[in-house]
C-alpha cells in the first residue's frame, strides 16, 4: 500500500468515525432521577400539560395518567430507606405535582 493510499484510508476512516460519532443518541446519565423523569414526564402528556411529541398535540388520558402515578408510588414505597435525601425530596415532589394535577383534572377539587 503507497503512503498516498494510507492516507487515504485514515481520511476515509476519520470521516467513518465522524459519521458514527454524529448519529449515537445522547444517554442520559445512570442516575436515580433518569428512572423516574420518563415516567413524570409521560404522566404530564396524559393529563394534557404538555403536547405528545408524536402527535404535537396535546392530549389526555387520566387512566392512563393515574397509572403512571400509582407506578411513581409504588417506585416510592419499593425504594423507601435507600434513596439519598435528595432523590427521596425529587421523588416526592413529582408525585405531589402529578397528583395535584390530575385531582383537578379529574374535577376531584377544584383550583
Amino acid at each position: 500500500m503507497t503512503k498516498k493510499e494510507k492516507k487515504q484510508n485514515k481520511r476515509e476512516e476519520k470521516v467513518e468515525e465522524k459519521k458514527v460519532e454524529e448519529t449515537k443518541e445522547f444517554l442520559p446519565p445512570l442516575d436515580f432521577v433518569s428512572i423516574v423523569l420518563p415516567f413524570y414526564t409521560q404522566a404530564l402528556i396524559k393529563l394534557g400539560q404538555t403536547e405528545n411529541p408524536m402527535t404535537q398535540k396535546k392530549e389526555e388520558n387520566l387512566d392512563l395518567a393515574k397509572r403512571l402515578i400509582d407506578i411513581l408510588d409504588l417506585l416510592k414505597e419499593k425504594t423507601k430507606g435507600n434513596l439519598t435525601p435528595e432523590e427521596e425530596k425529587f421523588l416526592v415532589a413529582s408525585i405531589d405535582q402529578l397528583k395535584m394535577i390530575y385531582l383537578e383534572k379529574a374535577k376531584i377539587i377544584t383550583p
